[in-house]
């Protein structure tokens, strides 16, 4: 599970307990560690200067060390990988599937799917897509504030005959799965936890 733009906090590790509860595996690394401890910032315009330092190639080999850690283990079945993100880890979890196709299954949910607004230079999931190997299930909010819906649009017609999905929940903002924030959708959010790991099993993960 790849985290939010704010970190491994309580709800991150819950939605962890969450799936461990559904016989998975789940892990989550703390993926800014090298660039600082966001739990301890309050003002999201220095969340967003700290995140624009964490280059996404550092991201791709510890979530790639992740996958070695949790195999290592014994525990895990690697072989049956699936990832799933929120906000800052739903466009995370796009780039790992585009990186390592021997993912099974993948849930973004309402991942950036343009330039991220922390750091303009970086990768543009929707510029990638034609390299999409992996199968992709993306949840996003009609009233989401971070990512036009004419993307999600370019995004739904990149994707047709490719296995992977896209699903607008309308009235419902970004966020909306996080059910410590204002943002909170009870309906949408159990829909969407449904799917994910309808999305899953019909995978093999």
């Amino acid at each position: 599970m790849i985290q939010e733009i704010f970190g491994v906090h309580e709800h991150i590790r819950d939605l962890v307990r969450r799936l461990a509860k559904q016989g998975y595996y789940a892990i989550a690394s703390e993926l800014y560690a090298r660039q600082g401890d966001v739990s301890k910032i309050s003002d999201i315009k220095d969340i967003l200067a700290l995140v624009g330092t964490v280059p996404d190639q550092q991201v791709l080999s510890d979530l790639d060390s992740t996958v070695d850690f949790a195999r290592s283990t014994g525990k895990a079945d690697t072989d049956r990988l699936g990832v799933t993100g929120f906000c800052w880890g739903g466009r995370a979890t796009w780039l790992y599937a585009l990186h390592n196709p021997k993912v099974k299954a993948a849930v973004a949910w309402y991942g950036i799917l343009g330039a991220p607004m922390w750091n303009k230079k970086s990768t543009s999931v929707l510029a990638e897509l034609p390299k999409l190997k992996v199968p992709v299930l993306a949840y996003f909010g009609e009233k989401d504030d971070f990512i036009p819906l004419s993307d999600v649009e370019k995004l739904k017609t990149a994707l047709k005959g490719t296995g992977s999905e896209a699903k607008v929940y309308p009235g419902v903002q970004h966020g909306f799965n996080a059910d410590y924030r204002p943002s909170y959708n009870a309906a949408a959010a159990k829909d969407a936890w449904a799917g994910m790991l309808s999305w899953f099993k019909s995978h093999g993960v």
